[in-house]
């Protein structure tokens, strides 16, 4: 595959579609309000800077690194393939060095500007979504999701490592609740793109298992979120306002996701958006606790 000819600008468009900007910019989100925890509400500007930069640069390197793994069933699948690689607007290999590039000033900048932990939990987060996920797992079996998922609940545990230098409770339970966050969120969109995943031959779980297995473990993950979302208020990390926030947002995850499995839709893209808006609040309220303690 040829890269086609391209003004600069229209080149660097490009190869920053190839870092997925809105998926960066909730590592980032996540990894900020981890670090805020971390550092129990007394946040070092330069400190911030570098943490994010750091996990930033990570988080786009992957990215590239999945879109170039990818770039076959990407062709495949209609959501996809307006992707630069399959339209042959970026050479895979020149959007390989791009990506490996990424990852490497990551390592260096946390290192030498944060510390080796938050360091190396960031490339164990690229290693796992880049090569455990998408290629070994990925084409393989449903689990992939699930596995996948230790990429996306690391960042606020970086955040927390860079704002503390050290992995406790408090960073393991953060940990959880992005975990089991993610796959009843990527189920849902799932659903709706099924036919796209079944006409590349990705075993997602709607593809493999079907519509109601589906929504039925989509359900039993977000049953699970209540307890666990609770439980950064049992041990002291967030006071009540984050408690009854929290309960009355998994309350209500949980009442849309049983109405979405005893519906007949077999898609719920509100159900996707509003799990957003649920993990967004859970992390804004344990920030917000802080805040008004401090």
């Amino acid at each position: 595959m040829v890269e086609k000819t391209l003004s600069y600008t229209s080149l660097l468009r490009e190869y920053l579609a190839l870092t997925k900007p809105g998926i960066v910019t909730l590592v980032l989100i996540t990894t900020l309000g981890g670090m805020y925890i971390g550092a129990k509400g007394e946040l070092e500007p330069i400190l911030v800077f570098w943490t994010l930069l750091g996990t930033g640069l990570a988080a786009a390197g992957s990215a590239v690194i999945n879109m170039v793994f990818d770039k076959d069933i990407d062709s495949l699948m209609e959501r996809t393939s307006s992707r630069p690689i399959p339209r042959g607007a970026v050479n895979p290999a020149g959007a390989l060095l791009f990506g490996l590039t990424l990852l490497v000033l990551s390592f260096l900048s946390l290192t030498f500007f944060v510390n080796l932990l938050s360091a190396l939990l960031t490339m164990v987060a690229s290693f796992s979504y880049a090569v455990l996920y998408t290629l070994i797992l990925k084409r393989k079996t449903p689990v992939a999701t699930e596995i996948g998922g230790i990429s996306g609940a690391l960042p606020p545990v970086i955040g927390y490592v860079a704002a503390s230098g050290e992995l406790d409770l408090r960073a393991f339970i953060l940990f959880l609740i992005m975990f089991m966050w993610q796959p009843p969120h990527f189920w849902v969109l799932a659903l709706k793109y099924r036919e796209d995943y079944a006409r590349a031959g990705v075993p997602t779980l709607p593809v493999s298992r079907g519509v109601l297995i589906t929504k039925i473990k989509t359900l039993l993950y977000t049953v699970s979120l209540l307890p666990l979302t609770l439980i950064p208020y049992a041990i002291g990390m967030v006071g009540k306002l984050y408690f009854v926030v929290a309960l009355t947002m998994s309350i209500l995850y949980t009442v849309y996701t049983l109405k979405f499995l005893f519906s007949k839709k077999e898609e719920s893209m509100k159900l996707f958006f509003f799990s957003i808006i649920y993990i967004a609040v859970i992390f804004a309220m344990m920030i917000l606790d802080l805040v008004k303690d401090v």
